[in-house]
């Protein structure tokens, strides 16, 4: 940051609120914090000790009337000179006792808020530490009024100690020699002797003791600076634009002491149980005691952590998801995939979700949130294996489709319609299913794809063969009928050199043939030769029998026959010139 921000300023209705521009800037701070805030009375120059904790000349405004200048809490978070790897956050306050208020309160709210956000508090103060200067200090004893460690009443002032910060006194100029009853004492010296208690318990003693015994339970790592005065009076109004020539030499020496002390010193901000707060973190915890503090309500420091907690918690897990399903997301544009292979990644991604959550998480003791983490990636790991095994399902598919289409046209046309259809279509739907068994990249749904294809292909396959067997049945009936036929009308090409010449030798077996014909010429004799030419017709009106003419062309006897009137002797052969 360049400069401050307003962290916490006042609503229309006078109520205390957080600006949503600061939020952000702390919301991008994954590093642990030190936070130093500064208290203490308006006109006292506050925000020149800011700005030189920041190392710079101006930054905090510093005012040069009686007006306050500083209103609410303003913010500087600044890289720490001295711990690498951590944020310093700057909170400088409004003053208090400012007479234009007009809410009573509205300075203990300020300081209480101060002593929650801070690992080390600043007081500011002027001239000495009497009991003036403490019982002006009236706000570290409403302390315990509006501010709680548990709901319950059974606490003490030592709970207190383990959620406030470490405590630094700066007494500004500052004129008293450092000495109590004529021995020379060092600055931390002073503060204790100022703290000391008195005996008795008069009302008076009381009273007097009050601020001091609040001071020593809820603060007991205490340091003092006292500083002299820095130049002359007529130029403490341009203080910020002073050079170091024109600053006392003691009282750079105190301020650089006092710069270098918070530097190595202050500690990172920590809750209970030592759990180390970064600024997202540490912007909850604003956001959280403001509203409480806004609402009339008194902040309970376990009941802050709590809810930080859920707030932490629950967007480590959504993080972790968001992780998780960018990963996924990339991965599913490759989809199909195996399954090992998606659960390789799946796997890897789990890893690094965890670690995402472990970043962010808060106090997950019980592993409520890891828990939940689980479940839901969990959940969006099954629906990306869903998406996978859809992929591969519509690959697979279309795959088949692609494969089988000629197939599919083949049907259309009646291909397999025929005798011996079935064999052809047999041999077709193996063929896909070889081409489709070398794809790659048919994923997890392959199998059961192929499955679902072949049962519907069972189908057609059915009624193919079932085609099949029919026609199978009338062709064997018409080969029947047609070799009936030759051996009934066999042409002069199917007897043997003998059988052309009647009587020139042994009977042949082409003969006995002819004559079997005979027997069944005699049958038609009796007036059934019409019937068979019609039947012959019926089973082949095209047929022709060794290239002669077709048998409806030769009407009453085969070419070179003639019939014998003897009906026992059959047909008999009398060759012709043409046929020699």
């Amino acid at each position: 940051m360049q400069s401050p921000v307003c962290l916490i300023d006042n609503d229309v209705d006078g109520k205390l609120c957080v600006k949503e521009s600061a939020l952000q800037i702390l919301q991008k701070i994954e590093q642990p914090v030190v936070v130093v805030a500064v208290v203490g009375l308006y006109r006292t120059g506050k925000s020149y000790l800011m700005n030189r904790l920041a190392g710079k000349q101006t930054g905090f405004e510093l005012g040069s009337t009686v007006e306050s200048k500083t209103k609410g809490i303003w913010m500087w978070c600044l890289p720490h000179p001295t711990k690498e790897g951590t944020t310093l956050v700057l909170l400088d306050t409004e003053g208090l006792g400012d007479v234009d208020k007009g809410d009573s309160k509205h300075d203990t709210k300020i300081f209480c808020l101060a002593v929650l956000l801070s690992s080390t508090l600043v007081l500011n103060s002027q001239g000495t530490i009497d009991n003036k200067a403490i019982e002006e200090l009236q706000y570290v004893t409403e302390l315990t009024e509006y501010i709680k460690v548990k709901s319950s009443d059974d606490e003490d002032d030592t709970e207190f100690v383990k959620f406030f910060p470490s405590f630094i006194w700066v007494v500004r100029d500052f004129t008293l020699e450092h000495k109590i009853k004529g021995k020379s004492v060092t600055e931390d010296q002073y503060l204790e002797f100022a703290l000391k208690l008195k005996q008795g318990n008069s009302r008076p003693v009381k009273e007097f003791n009050l601020p001091r015994e609040c001071i020593r339970n809820y603060f007991p790592s205490r340091k003092c600076f006292t500083f002299p005065f820095p130049t002359a009076s007529e130029k403490v109004s341009r203080l910020e634009s002073l050079d170091s020539a024109d600053l006392s030499s003691e009282f750079l020496e105190v301020t650089d002491r006092f710069c270098k002390y918070i530097f190595d010193k202050s500690e990172m901000k920590k809750l209970k149980d030592g759990y180390t707060v970064t600024g997202r973190v540490f912007g909850q915890l604003v956001k959280t005691y403001v509203d409480t503090i806004s609402s009339g309500q008194v902040p309970f420091l376990e009941n802050a952590v709590l809810t930080v907690s859920v707030i932490e918690n629950e967007s480590a897990v959504k993080e972790g998801l968001q992780v998780y399903q960018s990963g996924m997301e990339k991965l599913k544009d490759s989809f199909p995939l195996e399954l090992s292979d998606v659960c390789a990644e799946h796997q890897r991604l789990s890893r690094m979700v965890t670690q995402t959550f472990m970043k962010r998480s808060f106090k997950d003791s019980e592993g409520t949130y890891t828990k939940c983490l689980e479940e839901e990636m969990n959940k969006l790991f099954d629906g990306y294996l869903h998406q996978n095994e859809e992929a591969s399902k519509k690959r697979c598919e279309n795959l088949l489709t692609t494969l089988s289409a000629p197939m599919t046209e083949k049907l259309k046309k009646g291909f397999y319609a025929v005798a011996g259809g079935y064999v052809l279509f047999s041999q077709d739907l193996e063929d896909i299913v070889k081409k489709y068994k070398t794809q790659a990249n048919k994923g997890v749904k392959a199998e059961d794809t192929l499955e679902e294809f072949l049962k519907q292909k069972s189908v057609d396959s059915n009624a193919i063969l079932q085609a099949d067997k029919k026609l199978t049945e009338k062709e064997k009936k018409i080969m029947g009928e047609r070799l009936f036929q030759n051996r009934t009308f066999g042409t002069w090409e199917e007897a043997g050199e003998e059988d052309r010449h009647p009587g020139g030798g042994q009977q042949t077996e082409s003969r006995e043939v002819i004559k079997e014909g005979g027997a069944k010429a005699d049958q038609i004799e009796g007036g059934n030769r019409k019937d068979l030419e019609q039947e012959e017709s019926k089973l082949d009106p095209g047929y022709s029998h060794n290239g002669n003419p077709q048998w409806s062309q030769w009407r009453e006897e085969p070419p070179g026959l003639t019939w014998d009137q003897e009906p026992s002797q059959g047909w008999t052969w009398e060759p012709e010139p043409s046929l020699g």
